[in-house]
């Protein structure tokens, strides 16, 4: 059994592809109202983990708890359902769609029902005061009629984050959410996860140390598909292994 401040956790959680070890015996507790990042060198595994944890692919061995329940077994539809949402690239998806129908979407999937394009202006309008409130929340109140695809980058980041929190998560996973960011979007996006994360929990894959820095009340470092180190960010950025696993996986790059 899980302690009940733990909100998402992993034993031995393994993926094997065709002989090569992706992710290897992994053991994660994520802290319940945390932000935790989980960083580590190219090729570490962060994502490998990011996609068993949301069910995109079964592990070879292992086991994964929400809110003390094992849903290693689990479709990921029926994790999400439960409130382990992953921010999808929205942006991606419905570029031709403003930010408002984009979030409406979001939240009629929510509610449960079909994910009906058909439904007409009148069926989505029911969500519009929601919608709103979460285009304010992220800083987009005044972009809601832009199509997605105009907007830039920053706030097709914060229109993503709009879209997974009309999902209603507990945990949200965030895949680099600063990957392509300029300096002033970063600080922008920074401020916004802060803000999302004052009641729920974030885990996060992050390549931006400074971001981690400054965000994460708890850090997971893996390297070559293991936990290298685990800690607050005083801690695990003065371990010695990662500093080499770092400076290793740089050097290795130089070459």
């Amino acid at each position: 059994m899980t302690a009940p401040d733990i909100i998402l956790s992993t034993r031995g959680l393994t993926k094997v592809f065709a002989g090569f070890t992706a992710v290897n015996a992994v053991d994660i507790d994520v802290r319940r109202g945390t932000i935790h990042a989980l960083i580590g060198p190219n090729g570490a595994g962060k994502t490998t983990c990011f996609n068993l944890l949301t069910k995109f692919l079964d592990p070879t061995r292992g086991t994964i708890h929400f809110n003390g329940r094992d849903i290693t077994a689990s479709k990921p539809a029926v994790i999400a359902r439960g409130g382990l949402v992953r921010s999808f690239q929205i942006s991606a998806v419905f570029g031709q769609m403003s930010a408002l129908t984009n979030v409406r979407i979001a939240l009629q999937r929510e509610r449960g029902e079909s994910f009906d394009f058909w439904r007409g202006e009148s069926w989505l309008s029911r969500y519009d005061g929601r919608a709103m409130e979460l285009l304010d929340a992220v800083g987009l109140s005044d972009f809601a009629d832009h199509p997605a695809a105009e907007l830039s980058y920053g706030r097709k980041r914060a229109l993503e984050l709009a879209a997974t929190l009309a999902l209603d998560p507990q945990i949200m996973l965030l895949d680099e959410p600063m990957a392509g960011l300029g300096r002033e979007d970063v600080v922008r996006v920074e401020a916004l996860i802060r803000k999302v994360a004052a009641d729920r929990t974030v885990l996060m894959v992050e390549h931006n140390l400074s971001v981690v820095a400054s965000l994460s009340d708890r850090i997971t470092v893996l390297a070559r598909g293991e936990v290298l180190a685990e800690g607050d960010y005083a801690t695990v950025s003065a371990d010695p292994r990662v500093i080499e696993a770092y400076i290793g996986s740089g050097a290795a790059h130089a070459h």
